[in-house]
């Protein structure tokens, strides 16, 4: 059992870790306010890859370092002026994005299908969309509109090109890592 444990620790820091990594990865758009990053990208893979209760805890891990300073935000942006800046619901908004995808994973794709990944990663995108984008209309003092227009319409095209990336990588990753978890729980009784 120490090992499994060890092991859920050690995947839940990596992806913290490529998290941050992956949120340097940006262009900025528009007025710069929400840039396109690869940070999303993490966010579908940690879900399906680490499920319901891991992946929140990866992002939870994540937005905690950033909100105490450390520079792991889009732009090597850390403190709480970024957490509760205009990108600020993005960022809280991944951590229920990362559980609603691996939920649906763990409940419905049994059998490993690319299209329900897929489906359950749109689920996750649809949180973070609607959780940011109503930071963003609060913080910023905007209509809906503009705040499609700035933060969600742009993403669009990349978030799907993402989503089939990490969907694919799923399909050939989870698993691999569920057998061995079911080894390494086997081997711990």
């Amino acid at each position: 059992m120490q090992k499994t444990t060890i092991r859920k620790m050690v995947l839940c820091a990596l992806f913290a870790a490529l998290t941050a990594v992956l949120s340097q990865i940006s262009i900025p758009i528009g007025l710069g306010l929400v840039p396109i990053n690869l940070a999303t990208f993490a966010v579908f893979c940690a879900g399906a890859l680490l499920g319901s209760k891991l992946s929140p805890l990866s992002f939870a891990v994540w937005a905690v370092l950033g909100a105490v300073g450390v520079p792991v935000f889009a732009g090597f942006r850390g403190g709480l002026g970024a957490l509760f800046g205009p990108t600020g619901g993005y960022i809280i908004g991944y951590i229920p994005a990362a559980f609603i995808t691996g939920l649906l994973i763990e409940k419905f794709n049994r059998n490993n299908k690319i299209l329900l990944y897929f489906a359950a990663m749109l689920a996750g995108m649809l949180t973070y969309f609607i959780l940011g984008t109503a930071w963003y209309m609060v913080s910023v003092h905007v209509g809906l509109w503009r705040a499609l227009m700035a933060c969600v319409i742009p993403f669009l095209p990349g978030d799907f090109i993402k989503m089939a990336a990490a969907a694919f990588l799923a399909k050939k990753l989870r698993p691999i890592l569920l057998r061995m978890e079911s080894r390494g729980e086997a081997g711990s009784h």
